[in-house]
């Protein structure tokens, strides 16, 4: 057979239903028209990229470095590095510097090159449900055991379920605040509690780290600031993608931020950088390394996607679903009105050409995932169709 056995394992265990959803999308878009067909599916950025960020990108063009294509040291550039570090220490008060920060290859490439230095085989990783399928892939390609806890109903940290997780065999907390795919914003108690229960965790001998996909961190609605993680716990490992702040997906470029408290730090960097060519990134894209440099405090519009999460809201409270109100990222995750909620977007699909995505894609079943990323347009487009399906199956809830 062609394909590895460990590959087919993947393939046949594959629950990429947002890619699913997003093919059967574009089919769709030529069988009836791009016009009549309301893709929910991709958290795919449908704002362009601030124009400070074209006006970069201009200037780094026109006026080249001699050399500015070519090979660099694994970790990135350092005077870009050392930008990032100069925004960290402006924004944690922390001594960051160069060495604490490493240019990726957006949040995966962060991820992969971060959970391939630290995980030995049998090692687990704690990631709270529902949660972005490919964190556990990118676990078990490494050897490691994704190990999922539930969360509360409005998806905050639920403290119980993580602690009775914990083994000697825990290597990190893998979160994603805000989250995809709910758009739940951990708040700054429960992120306080989880380090109270890992510090008493060390003095039981063992030594969890924190891992934390930061996508979407710059993308929170409510007028409360993003509780700073680096504040609350010492061994913390950030991964930023600069995918959904500035609009740039298909760039692919991010970096990880290593607290300085964490300890062995040039030894996990050490492991970066053989990690980075192991798996085939090398480096950072060169160009975008240096367009990011001085925009850390430069992010698209987040009143514009707060109007298109009210409209959506709105729109779902009328028809009946029941949702947590998101105040982050560009996610809704409402209750599926009937139990099979393949079916229902199934329904959805056929009946009024509404793309969602089962939440069995997510860990968590009975709920579909809606991706508001899109034109205002789009949303009050297929509100008819979302308040039709609420009155239909209004008498089974």
């Amino acid at each position: 057979m062609l394909v590895s056995r460990k590959m087919m394992t993947l393939i046949e265990a594959q629950e990429g239903w947002t890619r699913k959803m997003f093919e059967a999308a574009i089919q769709m878009k030529k069988d009836y028209g791009a016009e009549n067909v309301y893709d929910f599916s991709l958290g795919n950025p449908d704002v362009e990229p601030p124009p400070e960020v074209q006006e970069k990108l201009l200037e780094v063009v026109a006026h080249p470095v001699r050399g500015m294509h070519r090979y660099m040291p694994n970790p990135g550039y350092e005077d870009v590095r050392e930008q990032i570090a100069d925004y960290l220490k402006g924004r944690t008060g922390l001594p960051f510097t160069s060495h604490h920060v490493f240019m990726t290859v957006g949040c995966a490439g962060g991820l992969n090159i971060v959970l391939k230095s630290m995980l030995n085989h049998g090692d687990e990783v704690i990631i709270p449900k529902p949660f972005f399928w490919e964190f556990k892939n990118y676990v078990e390609n490494f050897g490691g055991v994704a190990k999922f806890v539930e969360t509360k109903p409005d998806f905050q940290l639920d403290l119980e379920t993580i602690e009775a997780a914990l083994n000697d065999k825990t290597k990190a907390i893998l979160i994603n605040s805000p989250n995809n795919p709910t758009g739940a914003v951990y708040n700054e108690q429960s992120l306080k509690d989880l380090a109270a229960l890992l510090y008493k965790q060390r003095k039981l001998g063992r030594e969890v780290f924190i891992l934390s996909d930061d996508a979407y961190r710059k993308l929170v609605y409510s007028d409360d600031t993003l509780p700073e993680l680096f504040h609350i716990y010492d061994w913390v490992i950030s991964v930023t993608s600069h995918s959904k702040d500035l609009a740039l997906p298909g760039e692919r470029i991010g970096y990880v931020a290593i607290s300085p408290h964490v300890k062995e730090m040039e030894l996990l960097v050490s492991g970066l950088v053989i990690a980075n060519r192991v798996l085939g990134f090398v480096n950072a894209p060169a160009l975008f390394q240096r367009l990011v440099a001085g925009l850390q405090k430069t992010s698209v519009s987040i009143a514009e996607y707060q109007k298109k999460r009210d409209a959506l809201y709105e729109t779902l409270m009328e028809a009946g679903f029941e949702c947590v109100k998101p105040t982050g990222a560009f996610y809704m995750f409402p209750k599926s009105p009937i139990k099979d909620e393949l079916e229902f977007v199934t329904i959805m699909q056929q009946e009024e050409r509404i793309l969602v995505v089962p939440g069995r894609g997510f860990g968590r079943g009975g709920f579909i995932r809606i991706a508001y990323c899109v034109p205002l347009e789009t949303i009050y487009k297929a509100r008819p169709g979302f308040l039709r399906v609420g009155k239909r199956y209004a008498k089974q809830r």
